[in-house]
């Protein structure tokens, strides 16, 4: 057997290995995009690997929440927010709530993230093309267009198999992006071990990037859909055993690529003194240490994360609709098909006002954190209703879990308040 026959049988077999994740890939879809890019950009450059440690925490009560959600979902054959409005009491109440909240935050991100990503296709351009710095607003806008049309496309296909596959070459470019960025530069050991040791950084807004850090890795979205894409997979009460791999291998690729991103930064601005606060400020620093390679590169794996963000971020409010409506994972109806139109238009806001898409992003995030409560609240009371429990006995363990994440998450939209107050005022 000849070297090409070898390299085209391990090509397929990786590509079998990648084509065959679950659910899981919308978590990391929902999860890193390229709000989550800059907050693992702002911390690597300004604090080096000092919050490793949150991030690690996060990921795990995300691991918690992502097993539990779709272990009711396979034990009972019932999804979120149906449940929530059929056993809980005031259960339409808080289902409508979650509605509301997660779509206007998730409409809200969806703003900054197509803004951020036109930017950056903008930026790879100009690397090459600097002619095309005369025209950043007419080129940014035309860029944006064109992405959000190709997404309501692929949107329309409407098999859920479809867009899980559109989603894993969205992160497995993002991933292998990062990963090759993090041999051309990294931090050093001693900076990683030390990121392992719980410290708060001792500076103005050190225990918001904190709060923000949870924020960015446990999305209330991520959680909400986790049944009806687990649904979307024709899984079943034979599935639970794949349903917890799965969600433990998306909680530890979430961590994995969001510490590489700090990593990276870290290891290229942090150690020379240079933080920065955007995406797009990695063109005038990276580029001198790293080269142009890999800041294209960088810049490759950013914008996969966007465009792995803008996808469900589409998605959302029409699925948590007809979840509410019937329990079923809908995504061929015409209200499907409208209220997707609709967040397309809204996402194009920023793009066609020229407005600044990071602030958007931001204070996106900080909205997103308010229902996330909510979102643990009514899960912790569902698997401890009395149908709930006759079908399956909750861990110790993991109730113990749920209430560290719900403590975790009022920490978080306390200092979200806080945050919008300073932010507006």
């Amino acid at each position: 057997m000849d070297n090409s026959t070898v390299s085209k049988s391990l090509f397929k077999k990786l590509l079998a290995v990648i084509l065959a994740f679950g659910p899981g890939i919308f978590a990391i879809g929902y999860t890193i995009g390229t709000g989550s890019v800059t907050s693992m950009i702002v911390a690597g450059s300004t604090f080096g690997m000092q919050l490793l440690w949150v991030l690690l925490l996060s990921c795990f009560f995300s691991g918690v929440l992502m097993y539990v959600y779709g272990n009711y979902a396979l034990l009972t054959g019932e999804t979120a927010l149906y449940a929530f409005k059929k056993h809980l009491k005031y259960g339409k109440l808080i289902a409508i709530l979650i509605i509301i909240g997660i779509s206007f935050g998730q409409w809200n991100s969806l703003m900054g993230i197509l803004g951020i990503s036109s930017n950056i296709i903008f930026e790879i351009i100009h690397i090459y093309l600097p002619v095309v710095g005369n025209y950043q607003y007419e080129v940014v806008l035309a860029i944006a267009i064109v992405v959000i049309a190709i997404m309501y496309g692929l949107l329309m296909v409407g098999k859920y198999t479809f867009f899980e596959k559109i989603l894993v070459v969205f992160v497995a470019i993002m991933a292998f992006s990062f990963l090759i960025s993090l041999f051309m530069v990294y931090p050093l050991p001693v900076e990683v071990a030390k990121g392992l040791i719980p410290s708060i950084p001792d500076v103005k807004g050190g225990k918001m990037m904190v709060a923000a850090f949870v924020g960015t890795t446990m999305a209330a979205a991520t959680f909400l859909s986790r049944p009806l894409f687990v649904q979307g997979k024709g899984w079943t009460i034979k599935n639970l055993k794949q349903q917890k791999k799965d969600a433990i291998i998306a909680a530890f690729l979430v961590f994995f690529i969001s510490a590489t991103i700090m990593a990276v930064a870290c290891g290229a601005l942090f150690q020379n003194g240079q933080p920065v606060t955007k995406v797009i400020d990695m063109v005038g620093v990276l580029e001198p240490v790293a080269g142009k390679f890999a800041l294209t590169l960088f810049f490759f794996g950013t914008l996969s994360a966007g465009l792995s963000s803008i996808f469900p971020c589409i998605l959302i409010a029409p699925i948590l609709v007809a979840d509410y409506q019937s329990g079923k994972l809908d995504t061929t109806s015409r209200q499907f098909k409208i209220i997707t139109f609709i967040a397309c238009l809204f996402a194009l806001i920023v793009p066609v006002f020229g407005a600044n898409p990071i602030e958007m992003q931001i204070v996106s995030q900080v909205f997103n954190v308010f229902i996330l409560p909510l979102v643990i609240i009514g899960v912790l009371l569902l698997i401890n209703t009395k149908k709930a429990r006759a079908l399956y006995k909750t861990n110790l363990l993991i109730n113990i879990s749920l209430i560290g994440a719900l403590f975790f998450s009022c920490v978080i939209s306390y200092n979200g308040v806080i945050g919008l107050i300073s932010f507006f005022s």
